[in-house]
């Protein structure tokens, strides 16, 4: 299995990180992507992945925390990522669930850095892992007005006909926690009808337990949790679940064969 979204890189890992990767691998996590959330965090990040191969970094700045981000920090991800490898630029997007930056000059500051962002994805050819937190509208608007960027949106809780817009502008949609929980209906039905090309699996740890693990910090050997959720949802094998989004992952981020080995 892939997980598509987790923050190792931050402090809530420190103690444990080494472990928190080897229980990670024993319960099938192949390969996590390992977004940014700040220029900050970028060498750090860059460190932890070239000291594990399965470990495929993204380098972005987090809508969240977009009062720290400085103007030429855009610039600066132009040229890092010419001399970094990365596998998407992320965690990119807008946020308006946060009150202090959801509207005035600081919701202006995000749609800026936002925009920005995507068209470095772009002039990089990389596909982008995006924040949307009710925010999927003007998401969705941004991306129709550059045609070829893909990637995936994180967290998805949108509509159906939200998910139909993403999945037509190519993107896949992540699932993680939030749909374990029985009272998301509306979210449960969603990935119960979906097409199987659409899903992509995340723990966004360490934040978004599952219900089993609620009030815990999240980690990625959950991820089996997740599997086992949808596949219930949609009536289908774990396995099945597991290798299908595997694939969606190696896909839509061009991730090597070996992501997927044993998935």
């Amino acid at each position: 299995m892939i997980d598509t979204h987790v923050h190792l890189d931050v402090e809530a890992f420190d103690a444990d990180r080494d472990a928190t990767l080897a229980r990670a691998r024993a319960a099938g996590v192949t390969a996590q992507v390992l977004p940014a959330i700040a220029r900050g965090h970028w060498p750090g990040l860059a460190r932890l992945a070239a000291a594990h191969a399965d470990l495929y970094p993204a380098y972005g700045l987090h809508p969240v925390f977009v009062a720290t981000h400085a103007d030429h920090d855009v610039e600066a991800l132009d040229r890092w990522l010419d001399e970094h490898p990365a596998v998407a630029v992320g965690e990119i997007g807008l946020d308006a669930f946060v009150p202090d930056i959801a509207a005035g000059l600081a919701w202006d500051r995000q749609r800026d850095l936002f925009h920005a962002q995507l068209d470095v994805a772009l002039n990089h050819g990389l596909p982008v892992i995006i924040h949307a937190r009710r925010a999927l509208d003007s998401v969705l608007k941004a991306l129709r007005a550059r045609p070829g960027v893909s990637g995936i949106i994180h967290s998805f809780s949108g509509s159906q006909q939200q998910a139909e817009q993403a999945l037509g502008q190519g993107f896949c949609l992540g699932f993680g926690g939030p749909v374990t929980y029985p009272r998301a209906q509306r979210l449960r039905r969603l990935v119960a009808q979906l097409p199987g090309t659409a899903l992509v699996l995340e723990t966004d740890s360490p934040d978004q337990p599952s219900v089993s693990h609620r009030g815990e910090r999240n980690e990625p050997a959950f991820l089996s949790e997740i599997a086992a959720c949808i596949a219930a949802l949609r009536d289908a094998p774990v396995d099945e679940i597991a290798r299908l989004s595997s694939a969606n992952a190696r896909r839509i981020l061009r991730l090597p064969e070996s992501a997927v080995a044993s998935a």
